[in-house]
């Protein structure tokens, strides 16, 4: 029975480490949608994530703790910074405006010498493990869950109904719509190192426009009532291509599809129950 689950694993692990990270991308998702925001910035999150700990690890040799609290601050530093002039935007504003975040990471990263160019970084040790992976993604959700119980999950949830009536009630907006993207930043970014240390190479486009529609396609299928609707669509969306191998080179298509077929039929997703309200 080992070495039955041993070769599994082998045979399988691109695909189980990509259900992990896949989940974590689409807790970066949930946490601004949670709040009423369309931010597409989490593909760019990633890639800085990825970066930092790629160049740490291959040029410094820091410790690979170290590296991924780094791929955490690094892309939250960026998220300040950016935060107060976007988020003063709202709806399709605040999407163009973080999709030109992404484009300019991605031509910053495929015409730079330190992070190789449009050839990427190669060579990056693996030390991504499946215990990390999940040990992480579960303690994301852990969190979630005790944050959507709280009088802080209450006030996202009044300004992702009515941003307005939130405001009246005394809710920082500003405030909570800054901590909702620092928090998806850092989730990006984690994941962008697990995922750089899981295949050992890293290239810009991995982190374009098409990366940033699959991560909002995670949380539009599996709904943002709750923390695990966007992880089932992250798991459906990660699963579909190998069950569909024929489609791979129409992923972003497929995604496209399932997005429009989520808002007109399911606009809360498959996951429509909240959390916040069990007990």
């Amino acid at each position: 029975m080992t070495t039955f689950l041993d070769n599994f694993f082998f045979s399988y692990q691109t695909l189980i480490f990509a259900l992990g990270i896949n989940g974590l991308l689409a807790l970066s998702m949930y946490t601004v949608l949670a709040v009423g925001q369309l931010s597409l910035g989490q593909a760019a999150f990633m890639g800085i994530g990825a970066y930092v700990s790629a160049l740490l690890t291959l040029h410094l040799d820091w410790p690979f703790a170290a590296v991924l609290l780094a791929a955490m601050i690094v892309p939250a530093l960026f998220a300040l910074l950016i935060g107060g002039p976007t988020l003063k935007l709202t709806g399709v504003y605040l999407a163009l405006a973080t999709i030109a975040l992404g484009e300019i990471i991605r031509i910053f990263c495929n015409t730079s010498d330190l992070t190789g160019g449009a050839l990427g970084l190669s060579g990056i040790p693996n030390k991504t493990t499946f215990t990390l992976i999940f040990g992480l993604l579960a303690l994301a959700l852990v969190n979630f869950v005790l944050i959507a119980r709280s009088r802080v999950g209450r006030a996202m949830e009044a300004m992702r109904e009515d941003e307005v009536a939130a405001g009246v009630m005394g809710i920082n907006l500003p405030a909570m719509k800054l901590g909702a993207l620092v928090v998806s930043a850092m989730l990006a970014g984690l994941a962008g190192a697990l995922n750089a240390h899981a295949n050992s190479f890293i290239g810009p486009n991995d982190y374009g426009f098409d990366q940033a529609v699959t991560i909002l396609s995670f949380a539009l299928l599996g709904g943002i009532g709750s923390p695990f609707g966007p992880v089932l669509g992250a798991v459906i969306l990660t699963l579909l291509p190998e069950l569909l191998t024929a489609l791979h080179d129409f992923k972003l298509v497929v995604n496209g599809f399932i997005i429009v077929v989520a808002v007109l039929y399911m606009p809360r997703g498959l996951l429509s129950w909240r959390i916040g309200r069990v007990g």
